[in-house]
């Protein structure tokens, strides 16, 4: 992985070590990205693996609901955040490594999931490819990539090439002024497009298109989390459904599912 993504995002998650993230929008994210992944397949006292697993706030409640869990990261400093978030737990395991060299044995894990993580890899085919070679067979794997707009008019799309733009000038600043940059962002830009969509809601005439609307009923603090992680990493792809289909099966899952609801794509399979 990039040094200089894996620096940012450990920057990231210093700054927003999800101490002010409040239970109600931890459980509801939660809820969004989950809801599609096969815990019914999961083995008594389940072993598996957070890959990508930045500041746990995912891992802190699967924690609870399997034997063990293993977080894995490329940056210390994300580690530092995640040990700190789960230091309660008796049954996690910390690792500094990247998706192409996982510290587990072949067919050793009953489940594995990697959310927002595996489109800031150069290669992501490779890293979803060294993930199913750790998984038994029957183990489900939860994937969220970044969605290519594949649903979305034409005009959503052309105003994510200019975000894009924006992003890849704002990745590459000296960190206090990207940190800068994103804050505004967040202030003029996320908050008062999800405050309009809420409000459009419940008058019942909210587009279906309507940027930023997922955040709607987020507070701010998420808003500005993930305007940096948005604007402040200087690696990212975007993927269709279709690509990802294709992505997982190659790698050698079936019985693939997709969320049909936002954060796309979210996306399940199951290891052959």
């Amino acid at each position: 992985m990039n040094k200089d993504v894996v620096k940012d995002f450990g920057s990231e998650w210093t700054r927003f070590d999800q101490s002010d993230l409040s239970a109600t929008d931890q459980a509801e994210m939660f809820k969004d990205y989950f809801d599609i992944f096969s815990w019914s397949l999961l083995p008594h006292n389940a072993t598996g693996a957070d890959i990508g697993c930045g500041s746990g706030r995912w891992a802190s409640l699967v924690a609870p609901r399997v034997g063990h869990l293993s977080l894995v990261d490329p940056s210390n400093d994300a580690l530092i955040v995640a040990r700190k978030n789960l230091s309660k737990a008796k049954n996690v395991s910390f690792h500094c490594t990247s998706v192409d060299s996982l510290p587990f044995e072949e067919q050793s894990l009953d489940f594995a999931y990697s959310l927002g993580v595996l489109h800031h890899v150069p290669d992501t085919a490779d890293a979803i490819h060294s993930i199913a070679k750790v998984l038994k067979p029957g183990a489900p794997f939860l994937i969220y990539l970044y969605y290519a707009f594949d649903q979305r008019p034409w005009w959503f799309r052309a105003l994510w090439r200019t975000s894009d733009r924006l992003r890849q000038l704002i990745s590459i600043m000296p960190v206090p002024l990207k940190n800068a940059v994103c804050e505004i962002i967040a202030l003029l830009v996320y908050l008062p497009l999800a405050r309009t969509a809420l409000v459009l809601e419940r008058f019942r005439s909210l587009p279906e298109s309507w940027p930023l609307a997922y955040y709607r009923k987020r507070e701010y603090y998420v808003m500005r989390t993930d305007a940096l992680d948005r604007f402040g990493t200087r690696l990212e792809q975007r993927f269709s459904r279709d690509e990802i289909n294709a992505l997982l099966q190659t790698a050698g899952f079936v019985d693939i599912r997709f969320s049909d609801t936002q954060p796309f794509w979210c996306a399940v399979g199951i290891k052959k």
